[in-house]
């Protein structure tokens, strides 16, 4: 990817980040739907509509500073609701609904790839569209990418911890859940001693491969 300004980083990956994150949510209360729980939809929580789904913490300030800081950029969205107890097997919908989410951002890569691939394409007759469609192609894929490969850290709260949660036998699930109060600062200590990206740099850079033979950059 050519070298880009911050200004022009930030216009290029702001839909990539909403989408990425607001679709996320969104599966996450779909599949809840789905399995008998409609909390999310009462609440107003299945839409599109990014602001729905805005944490001025995790969809703005991280990000941000992040982006201004030069590094791996990641970010979350307000947590969609889910009521287990109106799931219809709570122990095991729990981690259906976990892996919604980060399996809607593999999709949405996926789709950042196909435009990708459509700017190649139109790059011999309409650069000053296909310019940007590569640009926000690529970023699509790695946005999306790095949420769905952070989401599925087995780490409560994030959605593997939550797939761990219903993997594990009742007593080793209720200790292991036990971890969630503390997850966040968990978190925060790997990505500040820089342990986080080693361990999500090469399963990311993998799939980064793969999709970019697919959108042909």
């Amino acid at each position: 990817m050519e070298k880009l300004s911050t200004v022009q980083f930030a216009a290029i990956a702001i839909l990539p980040l909403l989408f990425g994150i607001t679709l996320h949510e969104v599966a996450h209360g779909w599949v809840a739907k789905r399995l008998g729980d409609k909390t999310a939809l009462m609440m107003g929580r299945l839409t599109l509509n990014p602001l729905k789904h805005i944490d001025p913490l995790g969809t703005i300030i991280v990000p941000g500073l992040m982006m201004l800081a030069g590094g791996a950029i990641f970010g979350w969205a307000k947590p969609v609701p889910v009521t287990w107890q109106n799931l219809k097997n709570p122990k095991r919908d729990m981690a259906l609904v976990a892996l919604a989410g980060p399996l809607a951002n593999l999709g949405m890569a996926f789709l950042w790839a196909l435009i990708a691939r459509v700017g190649v394409m139109l790059s011999a007759v309409s650069p000053w569209a296909s310019v940007p469609m590569m640009l926000m192609g690529k970023v699509g894929i790695v946005l999306n990418l790095v949420l769905m490969v952070l989401n599925l850290l087995p780490l409560p709260p994030l959605d593997g911890g939550r797939v761990m949660t219903s993997l594990l036998p009742g007593p080793l699930s209720y200790r292991f859940s036990r971890i969630e109060p503390y997850g966040f600062f968990i978190l925060i200590a790997l990505l500040m001693s820089g342990l986080l990206w080693k361990l999500m740099g090469p399963p990311v850079a993998v799939l980064e491969d793969l999709f970019s033979l697919v959108a042909g950059i």
